[in-house]
């Protein structure tokens, strides 16, 4: 049986070494791009390197992918496996803001068990088991019971003409967060058309899941993790009432920008 103390404490520690690399603090991590043109710092490996020791610890039968690891082509094999993001939002954490967390979940065959996410930056602690609920700061979660997708809230700066009609709130850089404010109800909608990471997703995911959110792809399909391939095609994590609306709204966006 997994040790749920012991992994809420790795996340914690994981927290803290960021922390202690976080400009925010007053710290300049060293910081390059990616062949991807994305941002990386050293606190991203950092972390990931005490994650994959610790985790591989915890629960040594289960495999591993993550953003900042090179995958390997057999761990499709394991029926268990971490999936994580040492950093998700690096660019808020680069630049000192506060909407950036660590997002570990455990899949087994191919769905989140159990899900960690944690914004050192903001105290703020997520964690949710399938079929037990989700909670932040041991707080239990519902999330939002919107009924009409015009007027909803949507993490956002600037709104496409198209989507005029909702409203924007407060949008911190990393996605996993972005779901999580849905799981709050301090959201109503989040929706990605791009190619996305399973290690985006899957610990919000389980968050947004398990406080009643509904949580697909942009197409409204369940979403399957530890695929060969280890991207999704979008994420849409709404309120129940407003997801087939939702859906009809953005798959044609995100067929043709998939095609």
């Amino acid at each position: 049986m997994l040790d749920h103390v012991r992994f809420d404490a790795i996340l914690v520690e994981a927290g803290r070494i960021a922390l202690g690399q976080w400009p925010g603090m007053g710290h300049a991590p060293a910081t390059w791009h990616k062949d991807d043109k994305s941002p990386v710092c050293a606190a991203d490996l950092a972390v990931d390197a005490y994650l994959r020791r610790e985790l591989g610890s915890l629960l040594p039968a289960a495999g591993w992918l993550s953003e900042e690891t090179v995958d390997v082509s057999d761990r499709t094999e394991d029926s268990l496996i971490w999936l994580v993001d040492p950093i998700d939002g690096t660019r808020d954490f680069i630049r000192g803001r506060t909407g950036w967390a660590i997002s570990v979940a455990l899949i087994s065959a191919g769905r989140p068990l159990l899900a960690g996410l944690f914004a050192p930056a903001r105290d703020e602690y997520w964690r949710a088991q399938a079929g037990k609920g989700a909670y932040r700061n041991d707080r239990p979660l519902r999330a939002s019971q919107r009924a009409e997708l015009p007027g909803a809230r949507t993490p956002a700066d600037v709104l496409p003409s198209a989507d005029i009609d909702l409203t924007c709130v407060e949008r911190p850089n990393s996605i996993a967060l972005r779901m999580a404010m849905v799981a709050a109800d301090e959201a109503d909608l989040v929706a990605s058309l791009r190619l996305g990471f399973e290690w985006d997703i899957g610990a919000a995911g389980l968050i947004a899941r398990e406080a009643g959110a509904e949580v697909t792809d942009a197409f409204g399909a369940p979403i399957a993790f530890n695929k060969r391939d280890p991207r999704a095609h979008g994420i849409l994590v709404s309120a129940p009432g407003i997801h087939a609306a939702a859906v009809e709204r953005i798959s044609e966006r995100a067929r043709r920008m998939s095609a």
